[in-house]
C-alpha cells in the first residue's frame, strides 16, 4: 500500500483575526483590554466547561495579575453528598446507562452558599477580580469580562482515564472510567452544554486550554466568525482512535497511527458531539469542540427542517470498525425508539449501517436469527453463559453471513447483529452511539482485564424476533438500487432501512459528479480512489481535497457541489457512500 495520506489533523484557515498563545501572552492581552476599560474594578468572569485545568488557570492568572484577587465557583457548590443525591435518578444504578436530565448548571449551587461567595466578591477591593470555575456568569452575571475556557469531550475522557479530573460537582478522580463516562453522557456534559449555549453570543474571549501548559485564546468574535466561515463550505472534524478488545491493524496503516498501539478498534472521523474543530489563525491551530458548530449554526449546518425535527442536534455518525486480524465484536441489539425514549429520556434510536470498506476472504457478520429457532432456550443459554461463565453458541442461533469489500450491511434497530474478525467496517448511523446492549462478549475481558458490561436484560426487550435468515436477506443484505447515471458516473441507493430517517447514496465516478445538499446536511466518505476533490459550481468556496477513507460534511447552506478523481486518482475510478436525513416524514426527536 502507498504511504497514508490520511489528514489526522484537519482544520479551517480563517483570515481577519489572530490567535494568541501561551499564558504570558494571553495575561497581556487581558491586561490590555481590562486597562481600556478605565474603570475602579473590574470583574472578569473565567467560566468553564467540564474537565478544564481550573488550577492551571487560576495560577497564571494570578501570576499575570498579582494585585488581583481569585474567587472560586467551587466554593458555592453543593457538597458531594448533596450532588451524588440529586444526580442519582439520571446516573441510576445499571453499569451502563442512564437517563438525560433536565437539571440546570444552577442546580448545582448551594443558595446559601452562592449568597456568601457573592456577599465576599462585593466586599473586594482589588481593582482586579477573577470569578473561576463551572458557572462564573451564574455567580458574577454582571461581569465585565467574559471569558470562556473549552473543552473537548475527547480529552474529557483522556483525563477521565489518567484519573486527572472528577465529574461535575463530584470529587471521585479514582471512580471507574465507566461511572464517570455514563455521569458525564447523562448529566454533566448536557447541564453544562445549555449552560454554554446561553453564552455562546457573550464571550469576549474563548481559551483553548487543551493542551496542558499551550494555551491558545481568540476574541469570542473570531470564534463566532469561524464558525459561520465554516459552514459556508466542506470541512472534517479532528478524528480520534482507540484501541478495544476486539480491535485490528488496518486503521493503524490507513490513518498513519501509533504503531506501537497493540491495535485500533475504533476510528471516530464523525461524532461533532465528541470531536473538535481546528480552526488556523496565521501559524496556530486553535482547538474548539465541534458541537459549538452545532449550536452556533444550527439552521446552516444541518438544514431547516433538520433543525426542526431534531434541534441543535447533529443526528448522523460515521465511524470505523476495525478487527483486521482482531475479533469479533460483541453480540448486540439496539432499542427500539419507543423503548429508549422510555427508558433513557432519548428522542430517537441508534438505526445504522456497516457499509464495508475492506474485508479479508471468508469474512462475514452476524445478523438476525436464523429460522425456527427457541426464543426460550436462547434466551436460557445466554442467562447461564452470563451467569455462571460459561460459553454460548452463537451459531446455533444467530445467522451468520458472508461478505466482502463494498457490501452495505442495514441494521435496524432491534435487529441482532456483530461484524466478525478480518472487517473494516463504515458505520453509518443515528447518533445515541452508547445504547449497545450487549448480548454476549464472547467470554472475553475488556482492555482494563475486566468483563465488559452485559445488558441482556435490555437486550431481551427488544429484539426483533421476526428477523429471520429469510427477512434478512430480502431486506437488509445489499438493499443496492442504481437512481441515475451520467457521463462517467453512476448512483445508486444503498440505505438504510425504511424504517430509519437517513438516506445512503453511493456515486462511482471517474468524472466528475454533481451533488447537491437540497437543504439537508451531507456527510460523505471517500471509500475508493487515493484523492478526490470537492469544488463549487459558483466558487462560493475554496476546493475542498479529501483522501481515502475521510469523512467529511458539506453543510446545508452549501447547497450546490461536485466531486471528481483528484491527482493520483485522476482518471481512475472513486467513489463515495453519501449520508443525509430524510425529510419526507420527520417527527420530533429533540431531548433538548
Amino acid at each position: 500500500m502507498k504511504k497514508s495520506n490520511f489528514d489526522k489533523a484537519p482544520y479551517v484557515a480563517i483570515d481577519g483575526h489572530r490567535c494568541t498563545a501561551g499564558w504570558e501572552d494571553i495575561t497581556d492581552e487581558l491586561s490590555n483590554v481590562i486597562f481600556q476599560k478605565n474603570a475602579q474594578q473590574v470583574v472578569v468572569a473565567v467560566d468553564c466547561y467540564h474537565g478544564v485545568y481550573v488550577e492551571e488557570i487560576a495560577a497564571c492568572l494570578q501570576e499575570g495579575f498579582p494585585a488581583a484577587q481569585l474567587f472560586y465557583t467551587l466554593s458555592a457548590m453543593r457538597s458531594n453528598a448533596e450532588t451524588a443525591e440529586m444526580v442519582f435518578p439520571f446516573v441510576t444504578d445499571d453499569p451502563v446507562f442512564g437517563y438525560i436530565t433536565p437539571l440546570e448548571l444552577k442546580s448545582f449551587f448551594s443558595e446559601q452558599k452562592t449568597t456568601v461567595l457573592q456577599q465576599q466578591i462585593s466586599a473586594a477591593t482589588a481593582t482586579i477580580i477573577f470569578v473561576i470555575g463551572y458557572g462564573a456568569t451564574l455567580i458574577a452575571p454582571d461581569a465585565d469580562l467574559i471569558v470562556y475556557a473549552d473543552m473537548p469531550r475527547w480529552e474529557i475522557q483522556l483525563r477521565f482515564r489518567n484519573k486527572n479530573i472528577s465529574n461535575l460537582g463530584a470529587d471521585n478522580t479514582d471512580a471507574e472510567f465507566s461511572y464517570q463516562y455514563k455521569r458525564s453522557f447523562f448529566v454533566d456534559w448536557r447541564v453544562l452544554d445549555r449552560h454554554k449555549r446561553t453564552l455562546l453570543n457573550r464571550w469576549d474571549f474563548v481559551l483553548d486550554t487543551t493542551i496542558p501548559g499551550r494555551p491558545k485564546m481568540i476574541t469570542g468574535k473570531a470564534l463566532q466568525e469561524a464558525l459561520a466561515h465554516t459552514v459556508e463550505r466542506p470541512f472534517r472534524v479532528v478524528p480520534f482512535f482507540d484501541p478495544g478488545p476486539w480491535g485490528g491493524q488496518w486503521l493503524k496503516e490507513v490513518c498513519d497511527l501509533d504503531d506501537n498501539q497493540p491495535n485500533y478498534a475504533w476510528g471516530f472521523d464523525c461524532v461533532p458531539e465528541e470531536n473538535s474543530l481546528l480552526f488556523r489563525f496565521g501559524e496556530v491551530l486553535f482547538e474548539t469542540p465541534a458541537i459549538n458548530l452545532v449550536f452556533a449554526q444550527p439552521e446552516k449546518l444541518l438544514g431547516k427542517k433538520v433543525y426542526q425535527a431534531f434541534g441543535a442536534e447533529f443526528p448522523i455518525r460515521f465511524d470505523f470498525l476495525d478487527t483486521i486480524e482482531g475479533g469479533n465484536l460483541s453480540l448486540q441489539v439496539h432499542p427500539l425508539r419507543e423503548y429508549i425514549r422510555e427508558k433513557f429520556g432519548m428522542g430517537y434510536t441508534q438505526d445504522e449501517s456497516y457499509y464495508i470498506l475492506d474485508a479479508r476472504e471468508n469474512a462475514f457478520v452476524y445478523l438476525g436469527l436464523k429460522e425456527d429457532i427457541n426464543k426460550n432456550a436462547m434466551l436460557h443459554e445466554l442467562h447461564q453463559a452470563q451467569e455462571k461463565g460459561g460459553d454460548f453458541d452463537a451459531e446455533k442461533y444467530v445467522a451468520k453471513w458472508t461478505i466482502k469489500k463494498h457490501d452495505h450491511i442495514l441494521i435496524p434497530a432491534g435487529t441482532i447483529h456483530c461484524s466478525g474478525a478480518d472487517t473494516v467496517v463504515l458505520e453509518i448511523s443515528a447518533t445515541p452511539y452508547i445504547f449497545t446492549f450487549k448480548l454476549w462478549d464472547w467470554g472475553r475481558m475488556g482492555l482494563d482485564g475486566k468483563p465488559r458490561p452485559i445488558s441482556l436484560e435490555h437486550g431481551k426487550n427488544v429484539i426483533q424476533w421476526n428477523r429471520t435468515s429469510a427477512w434478512t436477506k430480502e431486506h437488509i443484505i445489499n438493499q443496492f438500487e442504481r437512481i441515475g447515471e451520467g457521463d462517467g458516473w453512476i448512483e445508486e441507493r444503498t440505505g438504510l432501512d425504511a424504517t430509519s430517517f437517513i438516506e445512503t447514496r453511493r456515486h462511482w465516478f471517474t468524472k466528475k459528479v454533481a451533488h447537491n445538499t437540497n437543504g439537508i446536511v451531507n456527510v460523505l466518505n471517500l471509500i475508493e480512489g487515493r484523492e478526490a476533490i470537492i469544488e463549487s459550481p459558483s466558487n462560493a468556496f475554496e476546493p475542498y481535497i479529501i483522501h481515502y477513507a475521510e469523512t467529511f460534511i458539506v453543510p446545508a447552506n452549501v447547497g450546490a457541489y461536485t466531486i471528481r478523481p483528484y491527482g493520483e486518482s485522476d482518471g481512475q475510478q472513486c467513489a463515495t457512500i453519501k449520508a443525509f436525513v430524510r425529510t419526507d416524514n420527520l417527527t420530533d426527536y429533540r431531548i433538548n
